[in-house]
Parts: structure tokens; sequence; C-alpha cells
């Protein structure tokens, strides 16, 4: 305690992404960590509150069937960035990748990253492709871009490969931009 105030958690704000698989069937994620009862928490859980036409957060479950899904530990709440427009793409997103970011979040929990708690949450961004079609790659590319977006977080950006960005800056591109 200082200040009257508890330690805030190292992990709280703490922020990662993560890619993996191939298009269609490939993942991108983007992950926060926040302390629960905390001001990263709270605006992150108004995010869960307010879901958009297309755009739906939801707690990640896992189960047999709708009468057993019980939620990962440490709680998960993924929302979609791509907008559902279809039964197959929801499908998809809210299955495969559902249960993919839930064994992510598992794997880091069994490899140290995070510990088997309430206190932390896990928020992930996901991007599925709407033209998915693979739930078994969805879900293999899910559950690693998940975990991978958790390490990162965890451990924070590769201080060498930051500064790499800052060097190559006038030459970076991005697949989405075709202008010079």
């Amino acid at each position: 305690m200082t200040d009257g105030h508890a330690a805030r958690s190292p992990l709280d704000g703490a922020v990662g992404e993560g890619w993996s698989g191939t298009d269609p069937d490939g993942c991108h994620v983007n992950v926060f960590l926040a302390e629960r009862g905390g001001p990263t928490a709270a605006a992150l859980l108004t995010a869960f509150a307010s879901p958009a036409p297309g755009h739906t957060p939801i707690l990640v479950c896992v189960g047999d069937d709708k009468q057993h899904y019980e939620p990962v530990w440490p709680p998960t709440v993924m929302v979609n960035k791509a907008t559902i427009r279809t039964e197959r793409h929801e499908s998809i997103t809210f299955g495969a990748a559902q249960l993919g970011l839930g064994q992510g979040t598992l794997d880091a929990v069994a490899d140290g990253l995070l510990e088997l708690t309430g206190d932390v949450l896990v928020f992930v961004a996901v991007w599925i492709d709407a033209g998915a079609t693979d739930e078994t790659a969805v879900r293999a590319a899910a559950r690693a871009a998940g975990r991978k977006g958790i390490e990162m977080a965890v451990r924070g950006r590769d201080p060498a490969a930051a500064a790499a960005l800052v060097e190559r800056r006038d030459r970076l591109r991005n697949p989405y931009y075709g202008g010079r």
C-alpha cells in the first residue's frame, strides 16, 4: 500500500497481439489484461455491456453442450472484430474461435504466464475472416494467437523489435494498404 491505495497489478492495462494460421482460416487477436475492480476492467466491461449490431462480447465458455458450459479461468471476454453477417461466420467465430481462445487462455495458465485466479480479466478482440470454412484450423489458430497475445501482454514487447520498427518506419507496409 502506498498513499492509501493498493498497489496496481503489473498486468493491469497490459496489451498484446497475436496472429496464427493461414487465410481465410487464420485468427488475429488484440489482448488486454485488466485487474478486477480497477479502472481498466471498468472501461473494458463497459464495452462488454455495450454490444453493437454484428459485434457481440461474450464470456468465453467451454463444455460438451449448453447445459455443461463453464467459463475458462481467468475470466476471458471475447468480442468479434469482423462483423458477423452469415450463420456460418457466426458459428465459426462463437464456436471454433471461442473454444480456441479458451484453450489459449488455459495454455497461458499451464505455462505460468497467468495465475489461476479471477483477479485478472483477459479481454480478447478477435478477427475471423468471413470466408473461413475450416473449424479445426480456426480453433487451432485462435488457440495459438490467443496464447501469443497473452504472452506479449504479460512479458511486454521485445524492445529490439520495437526499436527496429522505428528504424524501418518509412519503409513499413500493410497488407490492406495499396498505395506507395
